[in-house]
């Protein structure tokens, strides 16, 4: 049997997140509410001057062991967790001195929070919250009479309820409520739960739990016909999820999606350096004296393909920047920040996105990444690899230049952000050419020396800019044809993972082409 109006007449505040607290205390006094209350909570009530009865005086016993026990009490769940329809209930509550709690608002001891901060191991245990998961769980579970708040943001429409049913609240709200609790506790046991794991050094424990907080309910997904939302973890890492939107219309799924992979990118090098994105892969990249320079020479790698796209950048941006994307039709434009005039070029641009992060985040960071599939989710560490000059093993007869080496461990950073099949030509520290998630490794060298061509025509460039380039391959040439196109539109130097049981003819093939070539032992695919 359901109640749908239920009144309140005693409740239970137990919050650490203390936002609109004495406004909910004062609103519940108002209509002779009794609070029951703990700590902190029941000082800050009292100090407004609101009667507040301590739970330690309803219960007769006192909190102890430093907090980790007081409202683990049958006085207290039992008059959570009785059913008022329920005979047998009611008489234990009558038999036991056992007053109904009608409204639970609890908000969890700060876990994330402390974790986020760095702290030692004991403190983040102490601040694992265990009496008010129970409080909350117990609520929502007779949510047929109790209503749970685990959100100060719920806190206007618990008043709004009040004066609507006259001190009462609905079936509907408390069920709304009584999930949102749940899902909850979820999210707090799941942030324990892979802290823990990660204490233990177990990447992959038995039982992965994920908890997500929604962001935004997006306008659909990838295609019209797609539902789509965007959920945080609490992660701090800069990007998308800490980023402050400036101005333009809302983020769709595709935009959250290439804005993440921009970032990711741009964040790889240590000059000022510009990312051009489209479909999560890159049109152009390039670093620079300065950021002008670096977005003049990422745009010139493919001007057609960069319209409508997302352009990222790894420094403040700056006027003279801004003045010359506001040319250009983008989407969205992400930066740790912006001066004061880089904002007010852009926002002559009203449609376009601005987003700002505060800062970039570590490329060689540690983090899991997480796909799902029919029946479960795929999940790796994030490719954190990166490859340093050390790391190169030279395998032909002529070592590449200084300025190869330079170029070949550009164009392979940015290879680790192209889809595979991946080829990334690179001259200069910016990319003359790109071919991204070919079947074939041969098909994505010839496409993206295509696409270099083309742009060279449409700039009125007497040749490619693949010419005296270098090339980076993704993953090892399984044959030679890829390396050889690559020759073919004018590469000196290649990168690769090598491994590849021809390994000795694709070596053959770059020395008879007088081509330097490295192997990089680490491979970067990307799907």
């Amino acid at each position: 049997m359901s109640i749908d109006l239920v009144p309140i007449r005693r409740a239970i505040i137990s919050v650490s997140d203390k936002t609109g607290l004495i406004d909910l205390a004062q609103a519940l006094a108002a209509r002779g509410v009794h609070i029951l209350s703990t700590g902190g909570s029941a000082k800050a009530i009292a100090d407004a001057g609101i009667d507040v009865t301590e739970v330690s005086d309803h219960t007769g016993f006192p909190e102890m062991m430093d907090g980790r026990v007081k409202t683990l009490h049958p006085k207290i769940h039992g008059g959570i967790l009785a059913r008022r329809d329920y005979p047998t209930h009611t008489g234990a509550m009558d038999a036991h001195d056992i007053p109904g709690i009608d409204l639970v608002v609890v908000n969890l001891y700060p876990f994330e929070a402390t974790v986020a901060k760095g702290a030692d191991f004991e403190t983040c245990i102490e601040n694992i919250d265990i009496g008010g998961p129970s409080l909350i769980r117990g609520a929502a579970k007779n949510h047929d009479f109790v209503a749970v708040i685990t959100d100060p943001a719920d806190y206007a429409e618990l008043t709004a309820q009040l004066a609507t049913h006259d001190g009462q609240t609905d079936l509907s709200f408390r069920r709304r409520l009584a999930a949102k609790a749940y899902a909850r506790t979820g999210a707090y046991d799941a942030a324990i739960s892979r802290w823990f794991a990660g204490q233990l050094g177990q990447e992959y424990p038995q039982r992965l739990t994920f908890g997500g907080e929604l962001r935004q309910t997006l306008r659909y997904g990838e295609n019209p016909h797609q539902t789509a939302a965007f959920y945080t973890t609490g992660d701090q890492r800069p990007g998308i999820a800490t980023a402050t939107q400036l101005q333009g219309k809302e983020l769709s799924y595709n935009n959250l999606n290439d804005t993440d992979a921009a970032f990711e990118l741009v964040s790889e090098f240590d000059r000022p350096a510009i990312a051009i994105i489209k479909h999560a892969n890159p049109c152009g990249v390039a670093e620079g004296d300065n950021l002008l320079d670096a977005y003049t020479r990422a745009l010139a790698c493919d001007p057609v393909s960069a319209f409508g796209g997302i352009i990222a950048m790894n420094r403040t941006l700056d006027a003279a920047t801004a003045e010359q994307i506001a040319k250009l039709f983008a989407e969205v434009v992400i930066a740790p920040d912006a001066d004061d005039a880089a904002k007010a070029f852009l926002a002559t641009k009203k449609n376009l996105r601005v987003l700002l992060t505060g800062s970039m985040p570590n490329p060689a960071e540690a983090g899991l990444f997480v796909k799902s599939v029919s029946g479960g989710y795929l999940v790796q560490t994030r490719d954190n690899g990166r490859i340093a000059q050390a790391d190169l093993k030279v395998v032909t007869r002529r070592a590449p230049t200084d300025a190869e080496l330079a170029d070949l461990l550009f164009a392979f950073r940015v290879g680790k952000h192209v889809k595979s099949n991946a080829i990334v030509y690179a001259k200069g520290g910016a990319t003359v050419g790109i071919g991204a998630g070919q079947m074939s490794r041969v098909d994505s060298s010839r496409i993206a020396a295509w696409k270099s061509a083309d742009a060279a025509k449409a700039a009125g460039l007497e040749e490619a800019g693949t010419k005296g380039s270098v090339v980076a391959s993704d993953a090892f040439f399984p044959f030679a044809d890829g390396l050889l196109a690559a020759a073919d539109a004018g590469v000196t130097a290649v990168i690769q993972p090598g491994g590849s049981m021809r390994d000795a003819e694709v070596i053959a093939a770059a020395d008879e082409r007088g081509l330097a070539m490295v192997f990089t032992g680490m491979r970067h695919f990307r799907h």
